[in-house]
């Protein structure tokens, strides 16, 4: 393998396939054993493992299932740089772990916390990092905004309890979500847990639907879909009576229903769910009838159609994903997390149409509406990985990309 670069880092080691190739062979089973365990062809497993066909996520979440490992093993994550300048995302893991602490234990603060209304302004603007993916920033801030509310709540009683904990449920969240995307899946657990019981102090419906929504993500980290698709089930029924309540129970419900497609679509006895969910989700859309924005949450029209795309491209349709893309782009008043998400998705069915081209244009959108995203994403980094297999001689444009994400092949 060579390095596109002299810039770029040494760790991806030539991408999923390999390291799926190299967790078979430690435990002792051919290609043709492993795809009786998937089950699967064991041709997909070759040209998986060769690199000649991009691996799904369905895919590495069964051969993880079939190799007894974690998912986290094939995809490489956490992404570690080499120099304090390259890891300085992953500088504020060990912080968040130790803030994550005070819950039932009231943190000792160096000075004086300050006013809810100055908490308040951070949690926005932890919102707002959250919505453009910067995880180095909210590395700076969340720690210290976690402990600072954990020491308030322990110091609250009533309304102003309640308050506090909905600040710390926001806080948790964001916490939860940085875990989450740099591969983390013990601190999602942690993270979730977390909000879970802020979001009980809160004494809120909503909020604790908006909590159960947002621990649908641990089972996308662990891989865990058919448990994933039982607890979303139970939720959608312990919480139905909130799309009545207006905007923000139809998102929070709605959002379910997405999470919910995509687990299906993952889940191959449960696949045709995908478009039950997704027409559900559809329904509360239209009655929204607009992109909104509740708790954190996007749900619209817009992420609807988004899910419509990534569901196709998880049941391994690209024509179909391809189609439902036809005259779409997320607008500007979408979050750049889910904009970019949506192009790393496309990337993906374009690499997989046979569309190189268009993938990369793809992702060079995603890499300017959120760098940290795009250069952290599993999905994007192996597609990355796709692309330079496919030229013989790589373009600039892909090299720089490359290079910035520190991909190797």
């Amino acid at each position: 393998m060579s390095p596109v670069g002299t810039n770029i880092l040494i760790m991806d080691q030539g991408g999923i396939g390999p390291r799926i190739a190299e967790a078979r062979k430690l435990a002792g089973l051919t290609q043709d054993g492993l795809a009786m365990i998937v089950p699967c062809s064991k041709s997909l497993v070759s040209q998986v493992e060769r690199g000649s066909k991009p691996a799904t996520p369905w895919f590495i979440a069964a051969v993880a299932r079939a190799l007894h490992v974690d998912v986290t093993e094939l995809t490489g994550q956490p992404y570690r740089g080499s120099t304090g300048r390259a890891d300085r995302v992953h500088a504020s893991i060990a912080a968040i772990r130790v803030a994550l602490n005070y819950w039932d234990v009231p943190p000792e603060p160096e000075a004086e916390p300050r006013g809810l209304g100055a908490l308040r302004q951070d949690v926005r603007t932890v919102a707002a990092l959250l919505d453009r993916i910067d995880y180095v920033e909210l590395g700076k801030r969340l720690p210290g905004l976690i402990e600072e509310l954990a020491f308030v709540l322990h110091g609250s009683e009533g309304a102003e309890r309640r308050t506090v904990a909905e600040m710390l449920l926001h806080a948790f969240v964001a916490a939860k979500s940085v875990a989450y995307r740099l591969g983390y899946v013990d601190l999602t657990s942690v993270a979730v847990d977390r909000a879970t019981q802020a979001a009980r102090e809160t004494d809120d419906p909503q909020l604790l639907a908006y909590a159960a929504e947002e621990r649908a993500q641990v089972f996308f980290a662990s891989a865990a879909y058919r448990a994933g698709l039982t607890f979303l089930d139970r939720a959608h029924r312990a919480f139905d009576t909130l799309i009545s309540d207006g905007e923000p129970g139809l998102a929070i419900a709605g959002s379910m229903h997405l999470r919910s497609a995509i687990l299906a679509a993952r889940m191959y006895p449960r696949r045709a769910d995908a478009w039950e969910h997704l027409a559900l989700a559809q329904e509360y859309a239209s009655r929204i009838g607009r992109d909104t924005n509740h708790y954190g949450l996007s749900f619209g029209p817009s992420n609807v159609r988004i899910h419509e795309i990534a569901a196709a491209i998880e049941l391994e349709d690209p024509d179909e994903a391809l189609r439902r893309n036809e005259g779409f782009a997320p607008p500007s008043t979408l979050s750049p997390e889910r904009s970019s998400h949506h192009y790393i998705d496309l990337a993906r069915v374009q690499l997989m149409a046979g569309k190189p081209d268009r993938a990369l244009d793809s992702l060079r959108r995603a890499d300017r509406l959120s760098p940290q995203h795009t250069a952290y994403h599993p999905m994007a980094r192996e597609t990355v990985t796709g692309l330079m297999r496919a030229h013989t001689r790589i373009p600039e444009p892909l090299r720089s990309l490359a290079r910035r994400i520190q991909t190797t092949t």
